[in-house]
């Protein structure tokens, strides 16, 4: 698959799942909702209860912002399966113009993220690899 059948296959998917590494090199894996605009992807900790307000994929990026995200269809109709994985450096930030703008992008992708809009802390992904995979082109069927 190449980068453009990639880049909209994981742009139009609704979950994905983010791995982040500690600094022990402990993996954790985590679904997300995210957006995607080019080569940077976003994912906001969002309103639903959490545990806990220090999430450890927050905490593995400020120790080691190497991520992963992984996409995937998947269908009865094995000629329908496919994968996308991304990889790049991640930060998260809380306020200001890039929390706003990715805050936004997510509103925009998801209708129970409108009212109340998120205000927790934002993944930003400076994507540098694309990978994926299809049973079948994109434009095929």
């Amino acid at each position: 698959m190449g980068t453009d059948d990639a880049r909209k296959r994981l742009t139009s998917a609704r979950v994905a799942t983010l791995a982040t590494a500690g600094r022990s090199g402990e993996t954790d894996l985590v679904p997300i909702t995210f957006a995607v605009s080019g080569n940077r992807l976003v994912s906001v900790v969002d309103h639903k209860p959490k545990t806990t307000t220090r999430l450890r994929r927050l905490e593995n990026i400020v120790g080691n912002p190497r991520v992963a995200v992984l996409a995937h269809g998947y269908d009865e109709d094995w000629d329908l399966l496919w994968w996308v994985r991304v990889r790049g450096d991640a930060r998260t930030v809380t306020s200001g113009r890039g929390h706003r703008d990715a805050v936004r992008s997510l509103v925009a992708k998801y209708a129970q993220l409108v009212d109340p809009p998120p205000t927790g802390s934002v993944i930003i992904v400076e994507i540098d690899e694309w990978l994926g995979w299809s049973a079948r082109r994109l434009h095929e069927g």
